[in-house]
């Protein structure tokens, strides 16, 4: 909404949803896409900021000033856990909109009572159709909710959960009735125990629980075992170490959170500019003269290098016309996609320099008018490439495109973890960002699982000290994230089968704190 357009400001009471950002709605992504201002508590809900658009004003100090600037002509976005209309905390913020005849929306958000049931498989209603919400904040007949037949679902009770359970008993509640128990609902840090009313003193005396939280009472909990989907995911609560640079890891993360995880990303390497940027100048000259028939791309860092340097100078894709492209790996292939470039030569077996030189078709004078290859690449490189395409007879200009730097170290925490076990897995995608986590933060922990992208990886890996517990079938990130993952189901698998819990890699480390699932 414009501020000169002073009619137009409303406040919108939006739910938030339970806890994963991607239960939004629709309407809450719309809202927040158009808001001058968001009112929300910044630590629980700041991952909703992406929808917004930018300059826009972020308030964490609560609803005061709302009011005042929606009679200015703005959109306010009031962030409102779950949702705003159950067990309703807005009532007077809502009043005071009326009250200054203020207009306002109130947007629905997916509740916590269904949303945290459904992540832990648990039917809010089988075969008796009775699903009963209660917020225990609230003075509760709990004799009354003993005769509830079907499933019974607490608000806000954590603290009081043993004696509820009692009350219920106390009210007819046969002691068996199964209960559950889960906190961070929806999020990878769900974590539930299930129980009965009898014997749920002795479960909940180590579990830990903290707000926001949910008991479920009743017989839909036994369906559990069959329907849990969210912690049964391979990686599920993993905290995975990904050294990489922020763009490289994106793709990456994704993965991983698709799998359960929590990725942390760690940056090992930063990519500068050369020093020296007259050789990137000529090579850029003289790909748009006619110079190569060849451009090499080994990184989706020379295809970034090069694509800023075409802007520099007012190029795009056309000037690719008439250039054969290659490229190491599908990362790499991806980012020329996105710059309107289709590779011509692709390595079918090993993604690497050494595949694509296998590939590469020898110099022909009488096919080829011109017989030079540019090759923008890092300045930390090795010769393969080059070697192999002087030996098929093409004649190499091997450009330093961009130079890597070791990144600063990370902050402490981070630091502690990686050398005391804090993390699961760490995630190397090549040798440089082994040596360069030991140079920065020092090496991971004996019980954190170590994953390489391949064998020379493996290698330094190893020369550092280090115990190699995965490594990808093929030398892709994605494969790498995939082998974690199904490295993690094994583990999984083996301490259920043995009759035991499953456990993260960072739970066996001495000290660390243990409870059942």
């Amino acid at each position: 909404m414009s501020s000169d357009s002073p009619t137009s400001g409303f406040v919108a009471f939006v739910g938030a949803g339970p806890g994963d950002p991607n239960l939004l709605t629709l309407r809450a992504a719309e809202l927040l896409g158009k808001a001058d201002a968001v009112v929300l508590d910044e630590e629980t809900h700041g991952p909703l900021l992406h929808h917004c658009r930018e300059g826009v004003e972020i308030v964490d100090d609560g609803f005061a000033g709302a009011v005042k600037r929606a009679k200015r002509g703005q959109l306010v976005v009031r962030l409102c856990e779950g949702d705003p209309m159950l067990f309703s905390s807005i009532t007077e913020e809502v009043a005071a909109c009326a009250a200054a005849e203020v207009d306002f929306e109130i947007t629905p958000g997916v509740p916590p009572a269904t949303a945290v049931l459904a992540y832990a498989g648990i039917p809010p209603a089988t075969a008796v159709p009775e699903f009963r919400i209660v917020d225990a904040a609230q003075e509760q007949d709990w004799a009354s909710h003993a005769a509830c037949p079907g499933t019974l679902v607490v608000y806000n009770g954590i603290g009081d959960a043993v004696s509820i359970g009692k009350a219920l008993i106390a009210g007819g509640k046969p002691d068996t009735t199964p209960v559950a128990v889960s906190s961070g609902g929806t999020t990878t840090e769900q974590y539930t125990v299930v129980s009965t009313l009898g014997r749920l003193q002795a479960d909940l005396k180590h579990a830990g629980f903290t707000e926001p939280a949910l008991i479920v009472v009743g017989e839909a909990v036994g369906l559990r075992d069959k329907l849990s989907w969210f912690e049964t995911k391979p990686l599920f609560g993993w905290r995975v170490l990904v050294p990489r640079t922020k763009e490289q890891s994106r793709s990456l993360s994704d993965q991983l959170v698709a799998y359960g995880a929590v990725p942390e990303e760690v940056p090992t390497i930063s990519v500068e500019p050369p020093r020296t940027p007259q050789q990137m100048d000529r090579a850029i000259k003289g790909l748009v003269t006619g110079r190569y028939e060849w451009v090499a791309f080994t990184s989706a860092n020379a295809v970034k290098a090069v694509r800023e340097k075409f802007e520099e100078y007012g190029l795009d894709a056309r000037a690719f016309a008439g250039l054969k492209v290659a490229a190491v790996g599908d990362a790499t292939a991806r980012a020329l996609v996105e710059f309107g470039v289709k590779p011509d030569l692709l390595p079918s077996g090993e993604q690497s320099s050494e595949g694509l030189v296998a590939e590469w078709p020898p110099y022909d004078s009488m096919l080829d008018p011109i017989n030079r290859v540019l090759l923008p690449r890092a300045d930390i490189s090795t010769d393969t490439l080059v070697a192999g395409l002087t030996e098929l007879g093409w004649e190499c200009d091997d450009v330093t495109a961009y130079r890597t730097v070791r990144a600063a170290p990370p902050p402490a925490p981070i630091r502690e973890a990686i050398k005391g076990g804090g993390f699961d897995a760490v995630l190397f995608t090549s040798s440089s960002t082994v040596r360069n986590l030991v140079g920065i933060a020092g090496k991971p922990h004996n019980v954190t699982v170590i994953a390489v992208i391949g064998p020379q990886t493996a290698k330094t890996a190893e020369e550092f000290g280090l115990r190699v517990d995965v490594m990808a079938d093929k030398p892709s990130a994605s494969a790498l994230a995939a082998a974690v993952a199904e490295f993690g189901a094994k583990q999984r698998q083996a301490a259920l089968a043995a009759g035991d819990s499953p456990r993260r890699p960072s739970q066996n480390r001495r000290g660390a704190r243990r409870r059942g699932k």
